[in-house]
């Protein structure tokens, strides 16, 4: 399984998104992940998410959620995640 495909369904099961857009952007910055010794590819991606989970939280408390919803993913190479949130009210 892809690494999006593993953020896709960690972040489907933790908070059954109504949208979610998975974009790997790695080869955009292969050269930083190499300087910084993380392997090249699957490592910075976009997320955007809208999901009911999302209301009521800070933008912060947002990203924290999302971040620890997906700290294996981190522990194993994700470098980087650029993330747009909301809750379904908001868009």
């Amino acid at each position: 399984m892809s690494r999006d495909e593993r953020i896709r369904a960690c972040l489907t099961a933790s908070f059954a998104p109504v949208m979610l857009e998975i974009i790997d952007d790695s080869a955009k910055h292969a050269g930083h992940a190499a300087r910084n010794g993380v392997a090249g590819g699957e490592t910075h991606y976009r997320v955007t998410m809208v999901a009911a989970g999302m209301a009521g939280l800070s933008r912060l408390a947002r990203q924290r959620a999302v971040n620890e919803a997906l700290a294996t993913e981190f522990a194993t190479g994700l470098h980087a995640l650029s993330l747009k949130l909301a809750a379904p009210e908001e868009v």
